[in-house]
């Protein structure tokens, strides 16, 4: 993740996603940041992803809500998730950028 309305994002520390594709269904998780450990699924239709996701945070509650993401291609052929995401509760629209990187072993 690079930035997020929703959060400081932690240079030393960012959430990390990992995602999965399939005919269109995508899944995955991500941690890291003020996540513990986070889950989402949903689906990609062209360069549109719809997920609906929830985490526990490192304060000890738990969150989860619905996001939208537009996928653009940087330089270098990386790509970049544009997402604009609400909380369940709090219809507050949020905005985050994650920027691929190369997989972490």
């Amino acid at each position: 993740m690079v930035s997020s309305t929703a959060s400081d994002v932690d240079a030393g520390d960012p959430t990390w996603f990992e995602y999965h594709e399939a005919a269109g269904v995508v899944w995955g998780g991500y941690t890291g940041g003020t996540v513990i450990h986070g889950r989402f699924a949903g689906t990609r239709k062209g360069e549109r992803v719809e997920l609906a996701y929830a985490h526990a945070l490192k304060t000890g509650g738990l969150a989860g809500g619905r996001s939208t993401s537009r996928v653009q291609t940087l330089p270098g052929g990386r790509l970049r998730l544009v997402e604009e995401f609400t909380f369940d509760g709090d219809d507050t629209p949020q905005l985050s950028i994650c920027d691929e990187v190369p997989r972490r072993h």
